[in-house]
């Protein structure tokens, strides 16, 4: 083992360029598989903390043009007692808000504001909630709740929190320890649903029903049994009208851990992600891996010119062939295992930069030691895989041929390597492709247009100050910069739905998604009226006035008419264009904007005047803020930054994927270098006698780079349509995206054709400047 790792150690001295480009290019492989793997690992374990998490599903409900995550609750309740299968059912409502609170402490109040979902008293026993104080049963007690263990320290530091009072909103019940990120059960405030509500509001489709079966293979049973119930008795239904598995409805059950993927539900607030993105990340990594291998073997084999004498010198001085080629694989191991070293420190690197937030979870090694096990076995495979062929190649020439020195490159070993450097060639331009193609998709969705004026707008939550917000637009617009103040319960283009409400008119249900506002919001968002008229102030102020303006497709798929009224109340008064007021993941779907005293606008979009000082404009916007309420954190954001962080997911990956595509590219070249090097070295004979017969420098540097030419060229054929369908694939995601560019395509290859040229030049340059006579000498 001595005489092994004494001449690693000379290997290393020798070849110190080849052992730093080896040792880096492994390095930044092995760190990038680790980085990848773990975000994949977040998302393919998403919602598999809970007990016997294959066992909960959700229920949905599918029209001809619509699948919903929200139901009516008389009919989820229903349900639940229709089978013996299912052992426990819970209801959330839709969407969670922000609730504002004060704990007092030594007669001091402190305000708070935190985030509050109302769940029925089922929900602990569907999801798998850690107590650490009080109990499930918290959720059965009104004016009770149940808060994370991170917000009760937060809250009360070390001291118990059951049965103190948040301000006038509730008692602790409960504390439970946090979830981890990935699930769709947050670390909110989990107030119990009352009893009573919305027992018969068959009309009322805004909560969100989760079950718990006995065995996962019951659960397609239960849609049937609950078919079979419903014809033999309607009346257990409220005698509503429902066809079961018929042209107007039918159900689904979808598992727990596939909701996080499913992205054709409207109505669905839960984090997803894309399956086909995984499968790029994942892919890449593999790439990644492949690629650094490829070059480790380029780079041992380019050095076979100038090692293969002093190997075959030691097998004529008595070592045998084994024990070198065991020597030549015990190098690549240890430059592997000393490549994962390097890479684990690049991981803990990378967790301290800002890109760090590129990556939904933590990435220490601690809180990742799976992943952590099968790099290391991989850096093993590699340097085996990668070791075996080189230790072979250098020990198979006859002694006395290679002390001679008159060996070249056969047929097969250069196709070898000519698919190899093929296998590089085809993964960055995909890679560049993809990525580029990414990047406008992006940028399509933040820049794209949304039938509204975002420009100048600042947004911020009023929920503490609502009962004012009359005083507060007054002291707000004495401000000449600021034109105008409005206010909604939700922001445009920030989630995927919105509320959804069902109404009758003439006799037809409409479905659609309803977004309360103040009687200005259209006027200051820039939102034309296409038919009737504006919101008005009298508008809204008694529940015989509410008002509704539609959007043109719900105008057309439900015929509405102006001046008309929906069953429960609310005259349609105008119609609007097709305004993105969802993101570009969805199409437009029918909404309205309606104007009710009764619901709460918590949000003000402030609305600055062209070329005004945003800066001042802020500040003033701040301290009238704290005049209102001075003990609240209120967070000011422009427009534009709300619209980035709806794509916030999207944009992430796009970026976690363009720099393994950058890194990949790099090693790929990196291993275009090597190939050079090899060939250089090999046909230094072949160059001094073309520069014998007159051959110049600029000839022989355009053959090598024609060659190498050829061979992207037919990369380019193989990998333009794998990107292409790979690109597809990954837009469908999107209702609205950007187009395929064919210049994208071109720009891929043109840059890899710029980085191959200069790499080729840069490494022949000398071997075509060398004088001819020393080559034609040496060989």
């Amino acid at each position: 083992m001595k005489p092994i790792i004494r001449n690693l150690i000379s290997v290393i001295r020798r070849f110190k360029l080849a052992a730093a480009l080896n040792i880096l290019g492994l390095s930044v492989a092995f760190a990038a598989f680790i980085i990848i793997m773990v975000q994949v690992d977040y998302d393919f374990s998403f919602d598999k903390c809970h007990k016997d998490y294959d066992k909960i599903f959700r229920l949905e409900i599918s029209y001809p043009n619509i699948t919903r995550a929200v139901i009516c609750r008389p009919f989820a309740e229903h349900f639940f007692v229709s089978s013996p299968h299912i052992l426990a059912g819970a209801l959330t409502q839709s969407f969670e808000d922000r609730t504002a609170f004060y704990v007092e402490n030594d007669g001091v109040r402190h305000f708070y504001e935190e985030t509050a979902l109302t769940v029925s008293s089922g929900f602990a026993d569907v999801f798998t909630f850690d107590f650490v104080e009080g109990s499930k049963y918290a959720l059965k007690i009104p004016n009770m709740v149940a808060i994370p263990l991170s917000l009760s320290r937060k809250l009360f530091g070390n001291e118990p929190a059951v049965g103190k009072h948040l301000g006038n909103f509730a008692a602790v019940g409960a504390v439970y320890r946090d979830f981890p990120a990935n699930t769709i059960v947050k670390n909110h405030i989990y107030r119990p649903m009352p009893e009573n509500e919305n027992l018969d509001g068959w009309n009322n489709n805004n909560y969100h029903v989760y079950i718990r079966v006995n065995h996962p293979s019951n659960a397609p049973l239960l849609l049937g049994n609950l078919e079979r119930i419903m014809e033999d008795d309607k009346s257990i239904f409220g005698g509503q009208e429902i066809r079961w598995l018929g042209e107007n409805m039918s159900l689904r059950l979808t598992a727990l851990p596939e909701i996080h993927f499913t992205t054709d539900v409207a109505f669905d607030n839960t984090p997803k992600a894309s399956k086909q993105i995984l499968l790029i990340l994942f892919t890449i990594a593999i790439i990644i891996v492949v690629i650094a291998a490829i070059n480790f073997i380029n780079f041992s084999t380019a050095l076979t010119p100038v090692r293969v004498k002093s190997i075959n010198t030691k097998h004529i001085l008595g070592a045998s062939r084994n024990m070198i080629r065991l020597s030549l694989v015990f190098e690549a191991i240890f430059i592997c295992l000393l490549s994962y070293i390097f890479a684990l420190w690049l991981v803990l690197a990378f967790q301290n930069t800002p890109l760090a937030t590129l990556v939904d979870t933590e990435l220490s090694l601690a809180a990742n030691p799976l992943i952590v096990v099968i790099a290391v076995l991989i850096a093993l495979l590699v340097g085996i895989l990668a070791g075996v062929y080189p230790a072979f190649k250098m020990t198979s020439f006859e002694p006395a041929l290679a002390l001679k020195g008159s060996f070249g490159l056969s047929p097969k070993g250069k196709n070898l390597r000519n698919a190899m450097i093929g296998v590089q060639y085809i993964a960055s331009l995909a890679l560049i492709t993809g990525a580029w193609f990414m990047y406008l998709q992006n940028n399509f969705m933040k820049h794209g247009p949304l039938g509204y004026d975002k420009d100048n707008l600042i947004v911020t939550n009023i929920s503490t100050i609502y009962d004012s917000k009359d005083a507060f637009v007054n002291q707000i617009k004495a401000y000449p910069e600021i034109e105008d103040v409005t206010f909604s319960q939700f922001l445009l283009s920030s989630r995927d739905q919105y509320s959804g409400w069902g109404r009758s008119y003439k006799g037809e249900n409409l479905s659609f998604q309803c977004l309360p506002v103040h009687y200005t919001f259209l006027q200051v968002m820039g939102i034309e009226i296409s038919e009737g008229r504006n919101f008005r102030q009298e508008d809204g102020h008694d529940f015989s006035t509410s008002a509704f303006i539609f959007n043109e497709t719900a105008r057309q798929r439900y015929h509405l008419e102006l001046n008309t009224s929906l069953d429960r109340g609310g005259e349609i008064v105008g119609f609007m264009p097709d305004v993105k007021f969802a993101s570009f993941r969805s199409a437009v779907e029918p909404m309205a904007f309606y104007v009710f005293y009764e619901y709460r606008t918590n949000f003000a979009h402030i609305r600055l005047n062209a070329g005004a000082d945003k800066r001042a404009a802020i500040s003033h916007i701040n301290s009238t803020l704290a005049e209102f309420d001075a003990d609240h954190q209120f967070n000011l954001t422009f427009y534009d930054e709300v619209i980035s962080k709806s794509y916030e997911k999207e944009g992430s990956l796009s970026s976690l994927i363009s720099i393994f595509s950058i890194l990949a590219i790099f090693i790929s070249i990196v291993g275009v270098f090597g190939l050079v090097v090899f060939d250089s070295e090999c046909r230094r004979k072949e160059i001094g006698i073309r520069k014998v017969h007159g051959a110049t420098t600029l000839s022989i540097i355009v053959m090598f780079n024609k060659a190498y030419f050829k061979i992207l060229a037919v990369c380019f054929v193989i990998a333009a349509p794998l990107a292409w369908y790979a690109v597809s694939r990954w837009l469908e995601n999107f209702a609205y995206k950007t187009p395929m560019y064919w210049w994208v395509y071109l720009l891929a290859f043109v840059a890899v054709s710029a980085i191959t040229v200069c790499t080729v030049t840069f490494q022949n340059w000398k071997a075509a400047n060398d004088d001819p006579v020393k080559s034609l000498k040496s060989e």
